[in-house]
């Protein structure tokens, strides 16, 4: 957990050699010797999308971004199913007590980490600024063969060039970075107590609140790390390493939760987080560093040293025929501006800038600072992303007076019901760096139509996985959890919460695919903080009131309202402030989904309650709900679909 720059009369199956233009960062045509040759087949970062100049309809998505959505859909999947395996194994080992509440406060740390330096605000904000330099480099040296690179004759020893927009970024921002998160983590490591007592101020267990919350705050560098690398290289089309991630750090937390369950109880859990931190960041540290540092740069210095040799060659070449043509002919030698004849020396060199003009000249595309990471620049996303996390810490603090459990079965609760909404913001994990690179082009016509295409493909994967999820509840509730110390009682509670909190799921899948194209543009905006800012006030508001006659599906209920209030005010602010989308007939689209999506979701709900066997019921209402989704929406005439299943036929012909 978003189009190229091919004809727009391309089919989805076109090959991508078909693909014209230099869009995406580091490529000037077609070919594997960009930065997108990490996906094999790939036709350059924008194969097979839309043109410049071609007609309204909207962009197919390319082979390459069709081969990394997939590539990175799986990686995501594997790393939802470890997610399912660790919180089974936290369920099976701990049960849903005091002391799984204890750690999920402690586990806020994390989650609150993974948005704001992982999937939202160091993403939101590098990934354009990546794309941003990527861009410049491009520009600068458009018709090099390495991808842009620039090959001036200047490199320093080593092969680091360091007036690369890219690699001058990186040593811009990288040690700041690292320096201010480890100062975070030592403060938050001795205030724990203290941040314990303010998040869970009813919490019964708060000794081992305090010891997980030290142990997790250590993820404050790791995450940053990792979303620091995740944002490079996904603004360099490389997404393998980046969706890597949530599978190594899972498996961590499973291993040392096995092995230190039985002398550290719930506390491994937590170490296990801190573990798993570790991880992200070593999973992607080979990619980083040969994306990013020496082998680039030495070829580029490599190529620099070919080219300064060649241009020296050639100088000397051509002094010595302008000499010789001097002397043969001086009367042709021009007047010099006193009258009197010109050297054949100042002949030969007189349209040959000096060196201080070329360096000059050289520095010209890129001379200016990126000025994307600025604190006006960080204030919005920031404020954004903490906006959208406290969410969840609205829940904790209002649940924490409940019963005991209570935080536990909302935990388990969220896990399982937003896995639509992850595997829905796949597409806009890979498109947003185009979105980004084609509002730094200044091509808002390309950003409207990839923007439009992926909120419906956003509203088909969320609408379908929530009609299941809501569908099939205690099926997959006691299918997943219910073993160990997680009983029938708690599988009744927790699948109750779950259907309630999928009534917000659009919401929070609208919410993560609008707010990106705010903050693609070279200056973000307050509007997104503020949206959120509203949803986050209705969520505050409605909890306190519903939280004493409903518990823990008043919560949920609130968390609804107000993500979907939240994601109403983006979709409508969007087409208004920074891309011009049609709001009326994506919110039409939308809403035909959503019908398709009840109807389904009834059906299947008949289905499952029918079958006494859990599986069974499963896998029926899930088959149930799938035909009848399809059905709807293709009588509905919903977007997309049409276009998803001459996809699917036309693969399937080509099998046969």
């Amino acid at each position: 957990m978003t189009d190229t720059h091919a004809s727009r009369t391309t089919t989805p199956d076109a090959p991508t050699s078909t693909a014209t233009g230099g869009g995406s960062a580091g490529t000037s045509g077609t070919g594997t010797s960009g930065p997108d040759a990490g996906i094999p087949g790939a036709g350059g970062p924008d194969a097979g999308g839309p043109g410049a100049g071609g007609s309204g309809a909207p962009p197919v998505l390319g082979r390459f971004l069709a081969r990394a959505a997939v590539i990175t859909a799986a990686l995501t999947a594997a790393g939802s199913v470890f997610g399912l395996l660790r919180d089974q194994a936290i369920a099976g080992l701990f049960g849903a007590d005091a002391g799984t509440d204890a750690f999920l406060i402690a586990w806020t740390v994390p989650e609150l980490a993974s948005t704001l330096l992982i999937e939202d605000a160091m993403a939101l904000i590098l990934v354009p600024a990546f794309s941003l330099a990527l861009s410049r480099r491009a520009a600068a040296r458009p018709d090099t063969g390495d991808g842009g690179v620039l090959l001036d004759a200047d490199a320093e020893p080593g092969g680091l060039h360091p007036r690369d927009p890219v690699w001058g970024l990186v040593q811009r921002t990288l040690p700041r970075l690292l320096l201010a998160l480890t100062a975070t983590a030592a403060l938050m490591l001795f205030a724990a107590p203290l941040m314990v007592q303010m998040l869970a101020p009813g919490l019964r267990d708060t000794r081992t609140a305090v010891d997980c919350m030290r142990l997790t705050s250590l993820t404050v560098v790791t995450f940053g790390l990792a979303g620091y690398f995740s944002a490079a290289l996904r603004a360099h089309r490389r997404f393998v390493a980046p969706a890597s991630i949530y599978v190594a750090y899972n498996t961590g937390i499973i291993a040392v939760m096995y092995a230190g369950h039985t002398v550290w109880g719930v506390r491994a859990a937590a170490l296990g987080v801190a573990v798993g931190g570790g991880l992200m960041v070593l999973v992607q540290l080979p990619s980083f560093v040969r994306q990013l540092a020496w082998r680039q740069q030495h070829r580029s210095a490599r190529a620099a040293r070919r080219a300064e040799s060649a241009a020296k060659a050639a100088a000397k070449a051509a002094a010595k025929r302008s000499t010789r043509a001097a002397v043969q002919s001086p009367a042709k030698v021009p007047a010099g501006p006193d009258g009197t004849g010109a050297t054949p020396h100042a002949t030969a060199t007189a349209d040959v800038p000096a060196p201080a003009e070329t360096r000059a000249q050289e520095r010209t595309p890129y001379s200016g600072r990126i000025a994307l990471l600025g604190l006006g620049m960080l204030a919005p996303v920031v404020t954004y992303a903490v906006s959208r996390q406290s969410q969840v810490l609205v829940e904790r603090y209002l649940a924490a007076p409940l019963p005991a459990g209570a935080i536990s079965h909302l935990n388990y609760a969220q896990k399982v019901a937003q896995m639509p909404m992850v595997l829905s913001l796949m597409v806009c994990t890979v498109t947003f760096p185009v979105v980004a690179r084609a509002l730094a082009d200044g091509d808002k016509q390309r950003a409207r139509l990839r923007v439009e295409r992926d909120l419906a493909l956003v509203g088909i994967v969320v609408l379908l996985g929530a009609a299941y999820v809501t569908a099939c509840a205690p099926q997959l509730i006691q299918l997943l959890f219910q073993r160990g110390a997680f009983d029938a009682r708690d599988t009744a509670a927790t699948a109750s919460v779950m259907r309630v909190y999928s009534c917000g799921l659009i919401g929070h899948s609208l919410v993560g695919a609008l707010a990106r194209p705010f903050f693609a543009d070279a200056r973000p905006t307050w509007y997104p903080a503020g949206a959120m800012a509203v949803g986050l006030l209705i969520t505050v508001a409605a909890g306190a009131v519903a939280v004493h006659p409903w518990g823990v599906h008043g919560i949920a209920a609130a968390n609804a309202a107000g993500i979907l209030t939240a994601a109403l005010l983006l979709l409508y602010g969007l087409g208004a402030r920074v891309v011009a989308i049609d709001v009326g007939r994506v919110a039409a689209g939308l809403v035909r989904l959503l019908l398709a999506a009840v109807a389904a979701t009834a059906a299947g709900w008949g289905v499952a309650r029918a079958l006494a066997d859990p599986l069974a019921g499963a896998a029926a209402g899930g088959v149930t709900v799938l035909v009848v989704f399809a059905s709807v929406a293709l009588l509905v005439r919903a977007p997309e679909l049409p276009q998803l299943f001459a996809t699917v036929k036309r693969r399937f012909s080509h099998v046969r």
